[in-house]
């Protein structure tokens, strides 16, 4: 009975902090994104200014739709490193200032999109914008290079780690990948469906605690609501982290290391490398794109030393030609 009160008192003080932390965030403002506060945004007239957070939002959509003169679409996974990418381009080929049109939203929505022709519709608005260049992870580079979607060659540039995000202070004392399959844990995982991180974290989860951590994670907490999936990617793992939604989930440690870089009160812990998985991240342009020459040169760029130490900046790794 002592036990059982003692872990109940912990719970109740965990969830305390949880909800603190939570509301310290949105007393910030901070909570929801976009977290670089325009700057993702290089337009040259940016017109009227109208960004209602949660309400009128658009954070994975950068830039102007119109006639660009390069067109990016990039696996969600480093949104936050793309403003200096672009800023360090544009340097290099003033030309394009300003007209530098990016997504980033999940490599599998983005192929959806370039099947529909370069269309999307987000709440009201629909627009067409067609890709120059598509990056996301090497495999599934070279998967929409054989169905003849991508040109060849794909460009491998940097690689990255998984590590487990938790709010600040870690109030549900995550240690390692083995106690999210504990039932009281909350997490925000990515989402199998259409986030090819899931596919990498599930390897993660069995070489930590086999099968049955897998299916812990990834089936019976999806089930009993423990699990929430991700709807978008893992953009909304430290918003929920931060509401209070979740207590940990799996992303990729920039992506750690970017929310803590930018003052909001999220922490990561660490994977060891016998559990963790290593992303290898590619490009390819897109077939027919508009502006093939464009598309090579930003594929030129993203290997080069100036846009590696960006890529540094959140922990990612040059590649170095191993894996697939």
């Amino acid at each position: 009975m002592t036990r059982w009160v003692s872990g109940l008192q912990r719970g109740l003080a965990a969830a305390l902090l949880l909800l603190a932390g939570a509301a310290a965030a949105c007393a910030q403002g901070v909570v929801f994104p976009p977290w670089q506060h325009g700057a993702n945004n290089d337009v040259a007239d940016r017109g009227l200014e109208f960004t209602v957070p949660e309400i009128d939002n658009l954070p994975d959509f950068h830039g102007n739709p119109m006639d660009p003169k390069l067109a990016l679409f990039v696996g969600g996974n480093y949104f936050f490193a793309m403003a200096p990418l672009v800023a360090a381009f544009e340097a290099e080929h003033p030309e394009f200032k300003g007209r530098i049109y990016y997504e980033t939203i999940p490599p599998g929505l983005l192929v959806k999109q370039i099947e529909s022709g370069g269309v999307i519709t987000t709440g009201n608005m629909t627009w067409r914008v067609q890709a120059d260049a598509y990056l996301a992870g090497l495999r599934k580079v070279k998967q929409l290079i054989a169905q003849g979607l991508l040109v060849a060659p794909a460009v491998p540039y940097v690689t990255n780690q998984l590590a487990i995000m938790v709010p600040k202070g870690n109030p549900a004392h995550i240690t390692g990948l083995a106690d999210l399959g504990r039932p009281e844990v909350r997490l925000a995982m990515p989402n199998p469906e259409f986030e090819g991180i899931a596919r990498q974290i599930r390897a993660a989860l069995v070489k930590a605690g086999g099968e049955a951590l897998a299916e812990t994670v990834y089936g019976a907490k999806v089930k009993d609501g423990t699990t929430i999936l991700t709807q978008i990617h893992h953009r909304q793992t430290p918003l929920w982290l931060m509401q209070g939604r979740a207590q940990a989930g799996v992303t990729w440690r920039s992506e750690a290391m970017f929310q803590e870089q930018a003052g909001n009160p999220i922490e990561d812990v660490q994977i060891p490398p016998e559990h963790n998985a290593t992303a290898i991240y590619a490009g390819a342009l897109v077939k027919a794109a508009p502006h093939p020459e464009a598309g090579k040169l930003w594929l030129d760029f993203i290997r080069s030393p100036q846009a590696l130490a960006i890529f540094a900046r959140y922990g990612f790794a040059p590649y170095r030609g191993d894996g697939d």
